[in-house]
């Protein structure tokens, strides 16, 4: 392999390596191994490329136009011309795909499930990166330049990431680039010839003079080894910045306060929320397993803040010495909307000492050791007597998954509790006027209050220019959520406060639950929820379905199915409009509409399981469509694979070419060039002609005259004087004028004057090709390279040669057979 080889492929490893910080993004790993094998692909297009000789653009185009192929075949081969050229519908398509993954990324936090949007921006984005690596580490051979869309994907992934930058991700991706710099300057150093330091025994052209290892290059390994691991000791070195939230000798911020105090370490919702978002270290504070089919969803609630008085909200802290009898009764849910109960076993880090129990939501049963009160709005255990806390705590909680559908929430009555409706919907009379007007604007033409809340939570996680920042100051007092709405900036605690006050203006019950997001899965199969998992979201009252979860935190998260607006909420508008006379639609009409053949239908597994499971039959609809979508890539490849075959005779021809007439070839090389390129165009080798009889035959057979002609009779004398004088021959193969080699004018290119001879020649007898057909087909499969297949062949008996020789060595000569 050569230098340019090794770089690419160095390249190829240093971009997957930096990749590799992406994994905690997204549950699945499996989209890494794809966009691997991809980058692979790119990367071999572009070392072809540069073997032919082509250009940097033609070869960044064609690397560009793999990319875009690949992409289409892996993503959206229906909508292509003939399953692989993106046409007009698979670029919409793609559109649309590159559409719903930027939704997901703002509606679902780290790990967010691996949806097709998001699966189709990781890929895309891994081959764009490694697409600019390679072309400025290789084809433009500047690696340390290439170190510029490495960092920015690597800091996309570490900023993304709720739990910032892992040390072993930067190790990985720092190797990458370390070695990328290595490689190249290696490749560098070999341009600029042998390196033979300090003195030798033999002189270097002698056999058996070795080589010794620069003194540079070890240098720069051990500086580079050096700096990568100061780099990662030196956090571990470091002092931490502050204890956080959870502080057990009570110096943190939080305390009991206004928000109902919890004990010296309560999760205070607002100001201790921020300190604990902003810790530098992600502690891990719970760790649990459950058996729940999508623990994305899972939120843990440790505290329901039920009244707004203006200036905050905090939590009634009612709670009663008798705990209701398994199972606990859900507020407002009916019969007839889908649950599922799930079981969640939770162990609380030593230090994690919190008097409510994190439970999921909702919950129906919560098993723990100890003297517990049952809290009715928090709906959790919470510690009955001092110094009991969940710290070490091992508890298990059983809890639903309610799955309302969209007309289930559309359809919700007016609460029939007085205690909710009166309750839950009240508001400061000193609210600014500000807050209830533009709850009004924003919800203006939705038909009822589920419509007002999915508008709501739109409007705050994408069409209101909300910007997620955890260094703004919380504020507290009457103009804090009317501030909040005018600067447009903050974290989970004010967009969870103004959409539950908003709500309120719009009586709709609301409230607010602050706990954590479901955290992290672990090689052990299990979760772990860190300090910045901790989050606040607000809960509307739906009658038929109870208290729901609305998340309208941008990038934090995830959105609830049943609160986001579905793809063809459109169309259904416009069948509704079309049919007055319908009084509804039925679901089951429009999922067929949407299934018809003329119509392909996609659907996503996190926002549309049922939908899903109805099409594939399992559980798992993003394993089917993995599974479905591996024959259409191997058919892609496969396809990729025979265009490479294809070209190889004219890339091997074109390289070839390039040797001969280089510098220094000679003239014997010149002189196999002509006789290949003649043979090209239809006039084949004869191995009995001397050079002046073959010169004849080309002339004759390309029709050449003037100048080509006289062209090709001095490639044929500098032959003979090569192969007949010698010293006549060092002279032309180094350029100098000589008899026959062009005259004292010195005419000729970067070869010398025989090379420039060939060069015009093979020009010429490409001119005189019967059609451009013709030219074509010598171009793309020039008959003058079976010599391919020759020199293969010369290679294997050689091999076998010396095999042979190297066994008959091992025989002892004692056995060898008497003849």
């Amino acid at each position: 392999m050569g230098g340019r080889g090794r770089i690419t492929v160095v390249a190829w490893a240093a971009t997957l390596a930096t990749a590799c910080a992406l994994l905690p993004l997204v549950e699945e790993p499996g989209w890494l191994f794809q966009a691997a094998l991809l980058l692979a692909l790119v990367s071999s297009v572009g070392a072809l490329a540069r073997w032919g000789g082509l250009g940097a653009a033609l070869t960044g185009g064609a690397q560009v136009l793999t990319g875009v192929l690949l992409v289409t075949v892996t993503s959206v081969p229906e909508y292509a011309v003939a399953g692989v050229l993106p046409g007009p519908e698979a670029l919409h398509e793609l559109g649309v795909l590159y559409t719903l993954g930027a939704d997901d990324v703002g509606s679902f936090a780290s790990p967010a499930p691996l949806t097709e949007g998001i699966r189709l921006i990781l890929i895309s984005g891994v081959l764009l990166v490694g697409l600019v690596v390679d072309l400025l580490a290789v084809t433009l051979r500047s690696a340390a330049a290439a170190g510029l869309p490495l960092l920015a994907m690597y800091s996309a992934a570490t900023g993304i990431s709720q739990e910032g930058a892992r040390w072993v991700y930067f190790v990985v991706a720092a190797a990458g680039f370390l070695g990328l710099l290595l490689t190249e300057s290696r490749y560098r150093l070999a341009d600029w010839g042998r390196f033979f330091p300090g003195p030798l025994s033999r002189a270097p052209d002698e056999p058996g003079a070795t080589r010794v290892s620069t003194p540079r290059l070890r240098t720069g390994r051990r500086i580079g080894a050096a700096a990568l691991g100061v780099a990662v000791a030196a956090p571990f070195m470091l002092p931490a910045l502050g204890e956080g939230i959870i502080d057990p000798s009570g110096r943190g911020s939080g305390g009991s306060g206004g928000s109902g105090g919890l004990g010296s370490i309560a999760v205070n919702p607002v100001v201790a929320l921020q300190d604990q978002l902003n810790q530098p270290v992600n502690r891990t504070v719970l760790t649990y397993e459950t058996d729940a089919e999508r623990p994305s969803e899972l939120y843990l609630r440790v505290v329901s803040l039920d009244r707004f008085d203006g200036r905050q909200w905090f939590s009634s802290e009612a709670t009663t010495d008798e705990i209701p009898e398994a199972p606990w009764p859900v507020a407002g849910l009916a019969d007839d909307v889908t649950r599922t109960e799930i079981t969640t076993t939770i162990t609380a880090d030593p230090e994690y000492a919190q008097r409510s129990l994190p439970v999921p939501v909702p919950a129906v049963d919560v098993a723990a050791e100890g003297s517990w009160q049952y809290d009715l709005y928090s709906r959790t255990l919470r510690s009955a007597r001092q110094g009991q806390s969940s710290a070490g705590l091992t508890y298990d909680v059983r809890h639903l998954r309610v799955e309302p559908t969209p007309e289930q929430l559309a359809q919700a009555p007016a609460p029939v509790s007085t205690v909710i409706a009166d309750d839950f919907t009240q508001v400061p009379a000193d609210l600014p006027v500000s807050v209830r007007t533009t709850a009004e604007e924003v919800t203006a033409g939705s038909a009822n209050a589920y419509e007002q809340a999915v508008a709501l939570q739109e409007w705050f996680t994408r069409d209101g220019g909300f910007t997620y920042n955890t260094d703004v100051s919380a504020g507290m007092g009457t103009e804090a959520v009317a501030n909040f709405l005018e600067q447009r900036e903050g974290f989970c605690i004010h967009f969870a406060f103004a959409m539950a006050a908003m709500a309120r203006t719009l009586d709709i019950p609301a409230q607010v639950s602050v706990g954590f997001t479901p955290g992290s899965r672990q090689a052990t199969g299990g979760y772990a929820v860190g300090l910045h998992n901790a989050h606040a979201w607000p809960e509307l009252y739906f009658e038929g379905v109870g208290w729901t979860r609305f998340e309208p935190t941008p990038g934090q998260g995830s959105a609830p199915g049943y609160t986001r607006p579905q793809r063809d909420n459109a169309d259904r508008a416009d069948s509704e409009r079309e049919t007055p006379e319908s009084p509804a639609p039925v679901p089951e009409e429009s999922e067929d509409a949407q299934t018809s053949p003329d119509e392909p239908r996609r659907c996503d597994p996190m926002l549309e399981p049922e939908a899903c499971e109805a099409l594939t039959g399992e559980n798992s609809a993003s394993e089917d469509n993995t599974l479905v979508a591996w024959p259409v890539i191997w058919g892609g490849l496969a396809g990729l694979l025979a265009l490479a075959l294809l070209l190889t005779p004219m890339l091997w021809r074109s390289s070839l070419r390039r040797r001969r007439l280089a510098p220094g070839a000679g003239v014997l090389a010149a002189w196999d060039e002509l006789i290949d390129s003649a043979w090209d165009m239809g006039a084949p080798p004869a191995a009995a002609e001397t050079p002046r009889q073959a010169v004849r035959r080309i002339v004759r057979a390309g029709g050449l005259e003037g100048e080509t002609e006289a062209a090709a009779h001095r490639v044929a004398d500098a032959v003979e004087r090569h192969l007949y004088a010698p010293g006549g021959a060092e002279r032309d193969s180094r350029g100098a004028p000589g008899p026959g080699s062009g005259g004292p004018s010195g005419r000729g290119g970067p070869g010398g004057p025989v090379a420039a001879d060939v060069q015009a020649v093979s020009e010429a007898l490409r001119r005189v090709a019967t059609s451009p057909a013709a030219r074509t087909y010598a171009r793309l499969f020039p008959p003058s390279s079976i010599r391919v297949t020759q020199r293969v062949a010369e290679r294997y008996s050689a091999v076998s040669a010396r095999s042979g020789e190297r066994l008959r060595r091992l025989v002892p000569a004692g056995r060898h057979p008497r003849g």
